[in-house]
């Protein structure tokens, strides 16, 4: 991913946000604010024919040296390319460049209601930790649960 993808990237996590499936965030960020949450490398964009149709990124989960190899995942696929497989190709992206980077923890928080989210980790190896109810409240006033999955590096970190 370079900045000159960011207006693509944005559009697609637009898309997910407006799902009401994705996160809790109500709008996309502007890039500085983006690029400041999210760790530099492992910033991935899957192509179709020069378009961008999915990204991913990892955010740290904590600014403590001791959690440095523990990383949140996000991964957006636009509308028209979901059930194609470029979720699987970021999602093996990610684990692949996160690995190189000495990142031993990979975890991702879904909604409970997001199954092809809860699918694609599972299939890349992640498991389930556990679940928090009502941790936030979405826009519209709805508080949501929350799945928290994770997966560990057979190689990083060892």
């Amino acid at each position: 991913m370079t900045t000159e993808d960011w207006e693509a990237v944005r559009r697609i996590y637009q898309e997910g946000i407006d799902s009401g499936e994705a996160t809790f965030e109500s709008s996309a960020p502007e890039w500085e604010t983006w690029d400041a949450a999210h760790l530099p490398a492992c910033r991935l964009v899957v192509r179709d024919r020069k378009r961008v149709v999915g990204w991913a990124a990892l955010s740290p989960v904590s600014k403590r040296a001791v959690y440095a190899g523990v990383a949140e995942c996000s991964v957006y696929v636009a509308a028209d390319a979901r059930r194609k497989g470029v979720g699987t190709i970021l999602v093996e992206g990610l684990i692949a460049q996160s690995e190189a980077a000495g990142i031993w923890t990979l975890q991702a928080s879904l909604f409970p209601e997001n199954k092809a989210s809860f699918w694609l980790f599972r299939e890349a190896g992640f498991r389930t930790v556990g679940s928090r109810e009502r941790l936030g409240c979405a826009s519209g006033g709805k508080w949501r649960d929350v799945v928290l999955m994770e997966r560990r590096s057979a190689v990083a970190g060892l």
